[in-house]
């Protein structure tokens, strides 16, 4: 199978994706208006599309569709649901499968009726559309009647390992964090208030632990300056510290360091750190936004509280702080659901099955069969 995957490829969800269809023996080539030419398999033949974002989403068709035909591919598989779909959509080519991550199809459609007759248009002209579960796939229910296929993002459960056991101790430091982009999305502002209301309740319920607590914010964004202001307002600023960008090698090691992870979006389409902090053994407080609230069992492979509610994850944080063997219960919960349902090589036969059954859809409409 020859497959071309259209979208940024300095993502490390691009860069996944190809590598590991490459690895499987498919003929793979990315075709990007960006690059990161060393993050890829040199298996993976890569293509730089001419102009840049944004303004190559309307321009590079031409040159797409000269990259297409000399390519020869038995599908293209864009990602990104806007940008790359409007690109998609003016070169014309079929079979294409439309892979949504999240912000495209819950944000993006929101801003006006030109934003949303924009996705439609861009969804219809695909043969099939992808997105990363049962949540997603009802989003996007909304916008078109194309088949659906699910593909998450799977997780190296090798990469993504527990830390060794290490003999406790009432003297070392308890961490709560967390891996995201600070942006308002991703409600950090809820994380700082939990963590702030969890510092006072511990103070006057078992004041020795509440001296170990700490809390890492792994992530850059445009409110950075903010959160670190709210921070020293909530008087939380001396256990908090602001870690910045984290290359996504590094994150395995991140997650290990912490004994809680928490992600308390106002909304969110899957949660890959989320999973990736569940296979690490870690147990997790999540909102009830859609993806978090899919992929987390509520009481058995962490908690999910009520979005913008910080005194429902403050409670949570404490009994899990004053409860290590519920955090080891959960934190090992959460591991084999990941092994179970979110492996990389299952994320893969997903994503293969999504192809062959987008070839047999394109193939039922030219022979008109219903």
């Amino acid at each position: 199978m020859k497959i071309a995957l259209l979208g940024p490829a300095h993502s490390i969800h691009m860069i996944r994706w190809a590598n590991g269809l490459a690895d499987r023996g498919v003929d793979t080539h990315v075709l990007s208006l960006t690059h990161d030419d060393g993050a890829y398999d040199p298996r993976v033949s890569l293509h730089r599309l001419p102009w840049g974002s944004p303004q190559g989403y309307l321009l590079a068709a031409p040159a797409l569709r000269r990259a297409l035909r000399a390519i020869g591919p038995d599908l293209l598989n864009t990602h990104y649901a806007t940008g790359y779909g409007t690109l998609a959509r003016l070169a014309g080519f079929t079979p294409s499968l439309l892979s949504a991550w999240g912000s495209d199809i819950y944000a993006f459609p929101y801003k006006s009726g030109l934003h949303r007759r924009i996705l439609r248009g861009n969804l219809e002209q695909a043969t099939a559309v992808a997105v990363t579960g049962q949540a997603m796939a009802r989003q996007v229910s909304q916008f078109t009647g194309r088949p659906v296929h699910i593909t998450p993002f799977g997780i190296d459960t090798e990469r993504f390992s527990p830390a060794p056991q290490a003999t406790p101790t009432d003297d070392r430091p308890i961490v709560i964090g967390t891996v995201k982009a600070l942006e308002t999305t991703y409600g950090i502002d809820i994380l700082l208030q939990a963590f702030a209301q969890l510092v006072v309740t511990l103070a006057a319920q078992a004041p020795a632990t509440a001296s170990r607590l700490m809390l890492k914010i792994y992530g850059s964004g445009s409110q950075a300056q903010a959160l670190q202001a709210m921070a020293t307002r909530l008087g939380i600023a001396d256990r908090t510290q602001f870690l910045g960008h984290i290359a996504h090698s590094e994150v395995p090691g991140a997650l290990r360091e912490l004994d809680v992870y928490v992600a308390l979006s106002r909304m969110d389409s899957f949660g890959v750190a989320i999973l990736e902090a569940c296979s690490c053994g870690i147990p997790v407080v999540v909102s009830d936004a859609d993806g978090p609230a899919e992929i987390v069992v509520d009481g058995m492979t962490g908690f999910i509280v009520p979005r913008l509610d910080a005194g429902a994850a403050a409670e949570r944080l404490r009994q899990l702080v004053l409860d290590p063997t519920l955090c080891g219960q959960l934190g090992a919960a959460g591991r084999a659901h990941v092994q179970m349902h979110y492996s990389w090589q299952a994320s893969l036969d997903s994503m293969l099955g999504a192809y062959q059954n987008t070839l047999r859809q394109y193939r039922d409409i030219q022979a008109g069969t219903p």
